[in-house]
């Protein structure tokens, strides 16, 4: 007998499992595409973490324009798929990290993207931005990372100096062994208003170790300028700005256990800073003060003391020292008016180092004395102020006396030398024109013409008699243009005569004597013989003399000339036999130039 109600409780069971199983078939069919957010309220100096996220593969997304916000990292693509008790589980998302530009209540609006030919929105969510609050650490971005451990310093020597005392900027980026610096580029370079500057060349960048707030850090110095306040107060030293690329450590590995880092440009700053020029001090300021500021030593010097009237010598007035050598001017000399004097050349030797300018400026003057004479030059005083010690101080150079040996009297000279060695007795009669003369014997002066003159006539004439005489060289160079045999013996026996030169020169150093002398004798027969005689043997050279009917004896003392120079090779010789050897190759080239 079937029993009813158990039909009826299995067919409720099966309506069950199939509803449960449909169900989870649509579940399973239906597409999600939703934004999620690290946190709906920030500080304006955190981070937000903004994912997109869908459960289905999809093309063409589409991120929103984040207004409010900066896009500091991203997109980042990942993909998760997996099967549960025969269920697939896909997960897809786009990462982006946001820094907030302003303060207030921003909307991320709708994110799309494609998936089965559909186009799917995500939901617009509201972010609220505060004032800065304090970062938790799990929660630091790579750019997190990067503020902590990136730092640029500028190091001022000085915050408090005198006016026109150096300082010196010096500029590190310090970095954490933690992260890497892969590049950088300068944003902004600072103006140095009120300063004068002079930048110290880095000749390469070079990590050194060093320490940042009590913490191991390593460094490196991009920039170093010396600076000279031109004027007291408080001064502003624009900041340094860089865009650094930094490599940050994700705490991943990849797939070979590798470290994996993320990369992320950072924008750093040296941030401003203040100087406190004091003024110099009014009181005991020396009158012939000229704004040197420094430690330093004076001098006036000459090239000489005696000389003549019309010659020359030189002046010099020189300052050396550490300091403001630059910036302040070097005081003149005062002369007296019979010294005739130029305008002073000034000669700078100044190198500028980290401790500020070092080296020497001077004025050189050229002085011509017209007179006979002694002419004083008046000593100098040259006043300067020594930050160190806080004081004016006054150097004074010495007198120097010119001495003129010879040369005319000045004027005055003349006048008093006149009035005491001169004098005239005056006889008084009628006459009051008695020292005036009346008969001054004077004679003509002659003048010479040149016009009309011998010296005319004869250069006058001069080209028509030089018109035989180039007639007469030009047909002289013409036959010897046209005489071509002629020509090339000319030129052989000038080369022969060259290395015989050569070879005399060598005498004493046998194996460069008897190389030139045999080079003297092949080169030799090569203009007269029209061959390359260096190829062939001294056989062959008999039978070539020979045929030219060239006497015997000469031959084999030609001959005998190329065997020693052979000999000379292997074999010692002395300076006699070189002499001797010498001799007779003039005597056999001299010989054989009448034969051939």
């Amino acid at each position: 007998m079937v029993d009813f109600k158990s039909i009826t409780k299995l067919g409720l069971v099966l309506t069950i499992f199939l509803s449960s199983v449909l169900m989870m078939a649509q579940g399973s069919n239906d597409v999600t595409f939703e934004m999620k957010l690290s946190k709906p309220k920030l500080g304006i100096n955190e981070r937000l973490r903004v994912d997109f996220v869908m459960n289905r593969d999809g093309d063409n997304f589409s991120p929103p324009d984040f207004t409010g916000f900066k896009v500091i990292m991203g997109p980042s693509q990942s993909i998760s798929s997996s099967w549960i008790n025969g269920v697939r589980s896909y997960s897809k998302s786009y990462s982006y990290t946001l820094a907030p530009t302003a303060r207030g209540k921003f909307t991320i609006k709708q994110a799309t993207i494609v998936i089965g030919g559909e186009t799917y929105k995500s939901l617009a969510q509201d972010v609220e931005v505060t004032a800065a609050v304090d970062k938790p650490n799990d929660q630091m971005t790579a750019d997190d990372i990067a503020d902590e451990n990136l730092h640029l310093v500028a190091e001022v020597s000085k915050s408090n100096p005198y006016l026109n005392e150096a300082i010196t900027v010096i500029y590190k980026l310090y970095v954490s062994p933690n992260i890497s610096v892969s590049n950088y580029q300068p944003l902004d370079n600072p103006t140095y208003n009120n300063f004068w500057s002079q930048d110290i060349k880095v000749n390469a960048l070079s990590a050194q170790n060093g320490t940042y707030k009590g913490k191991p850090y390593r460094y490196v110095i991009l920039k170093r300028v010396v600076l000279y306040p031109q004027k007291s107060g408080k001064l502003d030293i624009e900041p340094l700005s860089l865009d650094v690329t930094v490599d940050v450590p994700t705490g991943r590995r990849d797939f070979f256990g590798q470290r994996m880092y993320a990369q992320t440009n950072k924008t750093v700053s040296a941030g401003n800073r203040t100087i406190n020029v004091k003024p110099l001090p009014l009181d005991n300021q020396p009158t012939n003060f000229n704004g040197a500021v420094g430690d330093f030593d004076f001098a006036v010097t000459t090239s000489k003391t005696s000389l003549n009237a019309s010659e020359s010598l030189q002046a010099t007035v020189e300052v050396s020292g550490k300091g403001n050598l630059k910036l302040f001017k070097l005081p003149e000399l005062e002369l007296p008016s019979a010294l005739e004097v130029y305008e002073p050349e000034f000669t700078e030797g100044v190198r500028t180092t980290l401790a500020g300018m070092q080296g020497k400026v001077s004025n050189q003057y050229t002085i011509v004395p017209s007179f006979r004479g002694k002419y004083p030059i008046p000593s100098l005083n040259f006043s300067y102020f020594n930050p160190s010690t806080g004081k004016y101080a006054t150097l004074t150079s010495d007198e120097i006396v010119i001495n003129v040996l010879e040369g005319p009297l000045s004027a005055s000279s003349n006048a008093s030398a006149s009035t005491n060695n001169q004098k005239q007795s005056v006889v008084a009669s009628g006459n009051q024109f008695n020292f005036i003369k009346l008969n001054p014997n004077l004679t003509g002066k002659g003048y010479s013409y040149f016009f009309g003159s011998t010296s005319f006539y004869l250069w006058l004439l001069c080209p028509l008699l030089l018109i035989p005489i180039a007639i007469v060289f030009r047909k002289k160079r013409d036959a010897m243009a046209g005489d071509i045999v002629g020509n090339k013996i000319r030129k052989a026996n000038k080369l022969a005569r060259k290395y015989l030169s050569a070879a005399r020169k060598e005498l004493g150093n046998k194996d460069s004597f008897y190389i030139a002398l045999e080079r003297a004798l092949h080169n030799y027969l090569k203009a007269k013989l029209k061959i390359e005689t260096s190829e062939f043997s001294k056989d062959k050279i008999t039978e070539l003399l020979t045929e030219k009917n060239i006497d015997p004896t000469t031959v084999n003392s030609f001959i005998a000339l190329l065997k020693n120079c052979e000999a000379a090779r292997y074999s010692p010789f002395s300076n006699v036999q070189m002499q001797a050897d010498y001799d007779k190759a003039s005597e056999v080239i001299s010989i054989m130039d009448k034969q051939l």
